[in-house]
């Protein structure tokens, strides 16, 4: 594979003019401007510039079903996604509703047993617990057949999702979900839990309209006691961190750097070694939701979702550190894969392919994403990758580089080819997909058709974008601490930037981490400082000058904070 080019991300000068003036350092600036921040109002996130929930189709009805159904006590079950999102989704259902009186309980499909959504072998586990209701969080628009078997055993269904809709939308009794057809709603990137948090917002109000709360029997919540969880679902799911997205997160770790968050949330981030007071979203991100995933990945997401649902310390602190071990475990079971994926593409040549589909039979179901992920990261391709899924099905979970539409590009493969794709549905970067074992040849060669046929030769051009270089007295603590207090994720993010610089000592740590001393190459001053830094996942020797893009990190040490670089990419700088 030929090198990345490593670019500078482009900034209006007026912009970041503008923002210098309001106060900001010049780097922030510059940083805030090439995501299109035009001015420090922008910065502010004030809930009241949360749009509104009337613009989303459906959720006034969708309100006024769950109002019925808590005033005549009907029985509410909850049917989320086994990853961080759908937990977080189940969590902020079972607190809310059942803070404004509900009957309400969890159910969440284990991904081996049941797979992916309300499928009709759920409901049948679903219709033991006699619901009245069935809500489904971050899923449901696909479950056209598990919503009709619900229907026929006298069990109404709400759909909240936010997943693209198939041609064919369920029967529900009503559907809440930015992406359905006919929704004004100005926020398309709204993650599972972000979906969730509108409804039980329309909920309350629709409550309030009738009285329910003046009684004194119900007092009203406050919902806004929910946006840690918001906030943990909607990095963790990797969503568009758009103006709404970011406001919403901004709140959220803004009640977790108070002290305000959940015992969940709090347990996730002590046993990750993190304070709440200096939370970041790149915590929430490459920490928490990790943990969280880990439960969904290797045995079931129901022990994540009890950590958030748990009101007790102690006991939130013991499910945090069981999913710290599988956290461990899924560590492991990935890096095994990682390497056996990569033996498996050592005849590899980017040249004679488009797209990149992976199949061992010995591979773990919960942790194909994850593969998938590093190893379109790696060779910068759409990657599918399989793991046997019991009945002669392979299960596949896909990633996707900008230029290809995953999801777009799997409907491609399956109306050309009726009947090959069992199942199958996801997001423009991510996707998943099940079909049968015999059929494995002919989905790779269907797939690297449609790949030709959506990708150009420009997209599959390796490029890193920075925020370009800094100098010997811009990189400090300050800044380090300052670029934390932002929010950053999908479509927003986190600075990187690039610099020369000679490797003045290397070290390895933890078998396979090289820990080096570095100094800027080109500086101004006669001496320019030492700076600590860490390369994970690296453990061969590096030449003796560096261009490094990296990230400004920081590591609590002897009581107070050290700068770190965290070198995201490398290679040899001239002599």
């Amino acid at each position: 594979m030929p090198p990345p080019a490593i670019i500078t991300r482009p900034f209006p000068a007026e912009a970041a003019h503008a923002l210098v003036k309001s106060g900001l350092p010049p780097v922030l600036a510059r940083v805030l401007a090439a995501r299109g921040v035009r001015e420090d109002s922008e910065l502010q996130y004030p809930l009241s510039a949360m749009l509104p929930y009337s613009a989303m189709k459906n959720i006034e009805a969708a309100a006024a079903i769950l109002s019925d159904a808590i005033q005549q006590q009907k029985r509410l079950l909850i049917v989320g996604d086994y990853d961080a999102d759908g937990a977080t989704a189940s969590a902020v259902g079972v607190r809310a509703l059942g803070a404004m009186g509900a009957r309400v309980e969890y159910l969440v499909p284990n991904r081996f047993d049941y797979g992916y959504g309300l499928t009709p072998e759920i409901v049948a586990v679903a219709a033991q617990r006699q619901p009245d209701l069935i809500i489904t969080v971050d899923n449901g628009i696909a479950s056209v057949e598990g919503v009709a078997e619900a229907t026929g055993l006298g069990i109404g269904v709400l759909v909240t999702d936010h997943h693209l809709p198939g041609p064919i939308l369920p029967e529900a009794r009503c559907i809440v979900n930015p992406n359905q057809p006919g929704c004004g709603f100005a926020s398309k990137a709204l993650a599972g839990v972000g979906v969730m948090f509108y409804v039980v917002l329309a909920t309350r109000a629709e409550l309030r309209k009738r009285g329910h709360f003046s009684t004194g029997a119900v007092t009203e919540p406050n919902l806004a006691a929910l946006l840690d969880l918001v906030a943990l679902g909607t990095v963790a799911d990797v969503v568009k961190l758009d103006a709404n997205n970011r406001l919403l997160v901004e709140q959220g770790m803004r009640r977790i750097r108070a002290g305000r968050a959940c015992a969940g949330i709090n347990a996730l981030l002590q046993v990750a070694g993190r304070t709440t007071a200096m939370a970041t979203s790149y915590d929430l991100g490459f920490l928490l939701g990790p943990r969280l995933n880990a439960a969904g990945r290797l045995q079931d997401i129901s022990l994540g979702i009890e950590c958030l649902l748990s009101n007790d310390p102690q006991r939130a602190l013991e499910i945090a550190r069981q999913l710290d071990q599988l956290n461990r475990e899924r560590r492991s079971i990935e890096s095994d894969m990682q390497d056996t994926a990569l033996t498996l593409l050592d005849s590899f040549t980017a040249d004679d392919s488009y797209s990149i589909t992976l199949f061992e039979p010995d591979w773990h179901q919960g942790v194909i994403g994850l593969v998938a992920s590093r190893i379109k990261d790696r060779f910068h391709r759409p990657v599918i990758a399989l793991a046997r899924g019991g009945n002669g099905e392979l299960k596949g979970s896909g990633r996707s580089i900008p230029g290809l539409h995953l999801r777009d590009a799997l409907d491609l493969v399956d109306k050309r080819n009726p009947g090959l794709l069992l199942r199958f549905g996801g997001h423009a970067a991510a996707a998943g997909i099940a079909l049968r074992e015999a059929d494995l040849p002919a989905f790779g060669v269907a797939f690297e058709a449609v790949a030709r046929e959506l990708l150009s030769p420009v997209d599959l051009e390796r490029t890193i974008e920075t925020d370009g270089s800094l100098q010997d007295v811009e990189v400090n603590v300050q800044l380090a601490r300052l670029l934390d207090q932002h929010v950053w994720g999908q479509g927003f993010p986190a600075p990187a930037f690039s610099n020369a610089f000679e490797v003045v000592e290397q070290r390895i740590v933890g078998e396979k981490h090289a820990k080096l001393r570095l100094r800027r190459l080109g500086a101004a001053d006669a001496s320019p400082q030492s700076l600590s830094a860490i390369l994970f996942g690296h453990a061969e020797p590096l030449p003796p000058r560096i261009e490094a893009v990296y990230r400004l990190g920081l590591n609590w040490f002897n009581d107070s904070y050290a700068l770190e670089l965290q070198i995201e990419h490398w290679r040899a700088a001239p002599m």
